[in-house]
C-alpha cells in the first residue's frame, strides 16, 4: 500500500517536496479520492534541477509546466494515483482552498498563501489524488504570521499593492513597467522577499525572476 513517505520517497529525486495532504470531503468534488497530496519545490536545489531537464532545452514554450506534468503524472502512476495540476484551464482545479485544507498553508496578511516552509514563496507544482486514506503528520498548531512580530510583508511593496487591503493587481503591472519596478522584476517580489519564512527557504532569485517575467509577460 502507498503510504505518505513513499510519495516523498518518489518525488525526492525530482526536487519535490510533500506540501501538504487533506482527507477530502464529499464537497470538495474529488470522487472516490481519500487522499490528496500537494508538491511543491524542495530547496535547496529546485531551480539547478529544473533548468536541467529535456523541457528546459528544447525550445518549446512553458517548461516549467511540462516538466511538472511529466514528471508529476510519472510519481503519480507509480503510486496508482491521478495527477492535478494548478494549470492547464479554464477551468482550474482550486488550489488555493486544497491548500488550506492540508493546515500547512495560511491566508497571510497580505492575502496570499504563506506556507509553513516556503513562506510567501509558495507554489504548487501539482497534487496527487489517491484512493487510499493515507496516514498524515499533524500539522503545525499556527500559522508563521502569528508569531511574526513586524509582518515586514504589509509595507514591502513599494506602491502598496500588497499592504492588507487586497491585491491591487493594475498598481502592481503599472509599477514593472517602470524603471523602479526592475528590482520586483529581476528578484522577485519585494512582499514576497520581506517574508523571514521566505527568506529561510533558499528558492534562487533566477527562479522568481522567471515567474516575474511570466506574470507581467
Amino acid at each position: 500500500m502507498t503510504t505518505l513517505s513513499d510519495l516523498e520517497q518518489l518525488a525526492g529525486p525530482h526536487k519535490l517536496a510533500v506540501f501538504g495532504a487533506f482527507h477530502p470531503d464529499p464537497e470538495d468534488g474529488l470522487g472516490e479520492t481519500g487522499t490528496l497530496v500537494m508538491f511543491g519545490p524542495e530547496e535547496p536545489g529546485f531551480w539547478h534541477h529544473v533548468t536541467q531537464q529535456p523541457e528546459w532545452r528544447d525550445g518549446a514554450p512553458d517548461p516549467m509546466d511540462r516538466w511538472s506534468a511529466r514528471v508529476i503524472g510519472q510519481i503519480a502512476s507509480g503510486a496508482g494515483g491521478a495527477p492535478l495540476f494548478p494549470f492547464g484551464g479554464p477551468p482550474y482545479h482550486p488550489f488555493y482552498r486544497w491548500a488550506l485544507k492540508t493546515g500547512r498553508a495560511w491566508t497571510s496578511p497580505v492575502t496570499l498563501l504563506v506556507h509553513d516552509a516556503a513562506g510567501l514563496m509558495l507554489s504548487y507544482r501539482g497534487a496527487i489524488a489517491v484512493r487510499t486514506r493515507l496516514a498524515l503528520p499533524d500539522p503545525p498548531a499556527a500559522s508563521p504570521c502569528d508569531s511574526c512580530a513586524d509582518r515586514p510583508c504589509l509595507v514591502a511593496c513599494p506602491v502598496g499593492a500588497l499592504d492588507g487591503a487586497g491585491y491591487d493587481l493594475a498598481t502592481c503591472h503599472a509599477f514593472l513597467d517602470t524603471k523602479a519596478g526592475a528590482d520586483c522584476l529581476s528578484f522577485g517580489c519585494a512582499v514576497r522577499r520581506a517574508c523571514p519564512v521566505s527568506q529561510a527557504y533558499g528558492r534562487l532569485t533566477q527562479q522568481s525572476s522567471y515567474h516575474m517575467g511570466l506574470f507581467h509577460r
